[in-house]
C-alpha cells in the first residue's frame, strides 16, 4: 500500500459499512496514517500547515482565537461563558472551528444561534476558550496532537461542569460523543439536526406558515450517517416545512457518497482523477432539485463549491437545514 492510497482515503466508512466480514478497515487505514505522521513524518505539505495551525492558533484555519466569537456581534441572548466559571446555561453550544471561521458557516451559526433564542433555549457559548476538538489530527494520524488539543478541552469543560452540548459540525459531534469519554470528558452531546427535530416536536419551534415550495435534496454526511447512524433528523426537519419536495440522490443514506473533505481531506489537494466533491455535486444536481440542503460545515463548503464548479449554481443554491429553517420561520 502506497502512502498516496493511505492519503486519499476520506474515512466515509463506505467499505466498513458494505465488508461482508465485518472488518473494520477504516480503523486500519488510521493505524498506517499514524505510522506515517509520528514515525516517518511522511504526509502532504499542506496538512503540515493545518498542523501547526492547530498547534498554535488551536484551529486548522490559522485564525486568531480571540475572533471565535466574532460571528455572534449583534446577535441577542448569545451569551459567551468564561471559562474559569461554572456554566450557568443548561446547553453549552459548540461552535466548531468551522463555525467560528469559514464566512460561509457563520451563517449557518447565527442561524442555529437565531432559532435556539427563538425556541428559549439556554446556551452559552465559550468563544475564544473553545479550541478545535481535535478531529483533523486524530483522522490524520497526529494522535499526539488530538491528545494535546482534547485534553484542554476537557479540563476546560469538566471544570465549568458541563453536562449537554449541542454542535453543528458532525466531526465535533462524533469526537465530543465517542471519542472524549475515552480521556474523562462524559458529555450529553446532540447534534443540531437532531435538537431541532426534538425542538419542532416539543412544539418549542413553531413552523406553522413556515413554507418552501421548492424541490429539495439532502446530503448525506458520513460521520453523521455511517459513523453515527443520524439519517432521519436532517430529513425530518426538512419535511416539517411546508410545500417542500424532498427528493433523493441516487446514492444515500448508508449508501451516500462522500463530500471529499472526511478523514482531513479538508485540507489536502486532490491532483488525481475527478475531484470528489464535483461528482457528488453533479449527483445531486441531476435529481432537479433547486436547493441542496446540508448539515456539515465541510459537506457545505464541498457541495457549494462542486456546484459553481460544474456551473449549477445559478439555479441551485446550496444551505444547511438551520439556515433553511432561519429564513422560513415566521
Amino acid at each position: 500500500i502506497t502512502a498516496e492510497e493511505i492519503w486519499a482515503c476520506t474515512t466515509c466508512k463506505a467499505c466498513d459499512e458494505i465488508c461482508p466480514v465485518n472488518i473494520e478497515i477504516t480503523d486500519k487505514i488510521f493505524d498506517m496514517r499514524r505510522y506515517l505522521s509520528l514515525m516517518e513524518s511522511n504526509f502532504p505539505a499542506e496538512l503540515g500547515n493545518a498542523y501547526r495551525a492547530m498547534e498554535n492558533q488551536m484551529n486548522p484555519w490559522g485564525m486568531n482565537q480571540g475572533e471565535r466569537g466574532d460571528w455572534a456581534d449583534g446577535l441577542d441572548g448569545v451569551t459567551i461563558v468564561d471559562p474559569g466559571e461554572a456554566l450557568q446555561s443548561e446547553y453549552l453550544y459548540w461552535v466548531g472551528c468551522a463555525g467560528s471561521f469559514d464566512d460561509k458557516n457563520k451563517k449557518v451559526t447565527q442561524a442555529m444561534a437565531k432559532l435556539m433564542a427563538r425556541a428559549d433555549v439556554d446556551f452559552a457559548i465559550l468563544g475564544p476558550a473553545e479550541n478545535c476538538t481535535g478531529d483533523s489530527a486524530r483522522r490524520s494520524g497526529n494522535e499526539y496532537l488530538f491528545q494535546m488539543l482534547a485534553g484542554q478541552n476537557i479540563e476546560t469543560l469538566n471544570n465549568m461542569g458541563v453536562k449537554k452540548i449541542v454542535t453543528q459540525c458532525p466531526h465535533c459531534f462524533n469526537t465530543l460523543a465517542n471519542e472524549y469519554p475515552q480521556l474523562g470528558g462524559h458529555y450529553e452531546v446532540v447534534h443540531h439536526s437532531q435538537f431541532l427535530e426534538w425542538l419542532v416536536d416539543q412544539g418549542r419551534l413553531d413552523l406553522d406558515g413556515a413554507e418552501l415550495e421548492e424541490r429539495v435534496v439532502y446530503h448525506d454526511s458520513c460521520y453523521l450517517g455511517r459513523h453515527n447512524d443520524v439519517y432521519m433528523a436532517p430529513r425530518k426537519v426538512l419535511g416539517k416545512l411546508g410545500g417542500i419536495e424532498i427528493v433523493e440522490a441516487g446514492r444515500n443514506g448508508t449508501k451516500g457518497m462522500c463530500c471529499g473533505a472526511g478523514g482531513a481531506r479538508m485540507w489536502m489537494e486532490e491532483t488525481t482523477g475527478e475531484k470528489v466533491n464535483d461528482v457528488r455535486a453533479q449527483e445531486l444536481v441531476d435529481t432537479g432539485a433547486t436547493q441542496v440542503a446540508t448539515a456539515c460545515p465541510f459537506c457545505y463548503v464541498m457541495m457549494d463549491d462542486g456546484v459553481k464548479e460544474i456551473g449549477a449554481d445559478e439555479g441551485v443554491v446550496v444551505q444547511d437545514i438551520s439556515m433553511l429553517l432561519d429564513s422560513r420561520v415566521k
